[in-house]
């Protein structure tokens, strides 16, 4: 088996992803505790060797499907470069190698993390197998995904998350996944190639309607945040507002990808490789740390 082929398989550039795994620690203001950093760490590669997991075993469901794709048909198992046997082994070692990490080096919450970390196993193997199918339920579930990371990530360091933090991730997930199925619409009106068995399900008007709909509600969302007065005082600081333009700014460049560029195919690839993007998330990292850090 290629080694190329076989990192191909595991996807590690879509644990980027997992850095959600970090939010509770940034914003809880303990980003330099060693100790707490270090569960992060661990949690964040438990987490990513159990997406890849997940990730092994949608190339061997959908196998047939991504043979009839453009570009999915590229894909290792797809391609034939690894066999389906091969993909099953992998698809177990990283099973196996995420709940051992959790287990070996987890702390006190271990279980709790083994728990979640398994829950989401589940939840995806379902959404490949059933609930990828209904439209809307797909996206809510991906959207649900993007919530336990945080959730992993409270439970590890033992900080509480707000409600702010679970709203936001859950509607900025939601917004990048529609972004997500748009673009399948996209692909099935010009090459008649349905890249998902729920796409006729879909049409640009809905989809462009429900992106700015979930758009302006996440932007709305967060100015309530950075003007909520416990949020002010949890910070010390009335210049979250700032923050705002960065999100505002990032989510019109993201539609300008999707409806303009016709782009938004990988959320992933987008963060790996826009500017303007990077630029959105660093002025927001960049600011946020010096509101709590100095």
């Amino acid at each position: 088996m290629p080694f190329k082929s076989f990192i191909q398989l595991l996807r590690p550039e879509q644990w980027a992803k997992n850095l959600f795994i970090f939010l509770p620690l940034f914003f809880s203001g303990q980003l330099l505790n060693v100790n707490l950093l270090l569960q992060c760490v661990v949690a964040f590669f438990a987490f990513s060797f159990m997406a890849s997991s997940i990730y092994c075993f949608n190339d061997i469901y959908d196998v047939e499907v991504d043979r009839q794709h453009p570009k999915k048909c590229k894909r290792p198992i797809a391609s034939g470069k690894i066999s389906v046997i091969t993909a099953y082994a992998v698809m177990t070692v990283c099973f196996a190698l995420s709940l051992s990490i959790l287990f070996l080096f987890g702390g006190a919450e271990k279980f709790s993390l083994m728990g979640l970390i398994v829950f989401y196993f589940v939840m995806n193997i379902a959404y490949c197998v059933k609930l990828k199918r209904y439209a809307i339920v797909d996206v809510i579930v991906i959207s649900i995904g993007f919530v336990l990371r945080i959730l992993v990530g409270g439970t590890a360091t033992g900080i509480w998350l707000s409600e702010w933090i679970i709203i936001m991730t859950f509607l900025l997930a939601l917004f990048l996944a529609f972004a997500k199925r748009r673009d399948d619409v996209v692909l099935y009106q010009n090459t008649g190639v349905s890249p998902r068995k729920n796409t006729n399900r879909y049409n640009l008007d809905f989809m462009n309607q429900v992106m700015t709909v979930v758009s302006t509600v996440t932007v709305i969302a967060y100015i309530m945040y950075t003007l909520s007065p416990d949020v002010i005082e949890r910070f010390h600081s009335r210049n979250i507002y700032i923050t705002a333009i960065f999100v505002l700014v990032g989510i019109i460049r993201y539609l300008q990808i999707t409806i303009v560029d016709l782009k938004s195919g990988s959320p992933t690839t987008i963060l790996l490789k826009d500017r303007f993007i990077q630029f959105c998330i660093a002025g927001w990292i960049v600011s946020f740390l010096i509101i709590i850090y100095l």
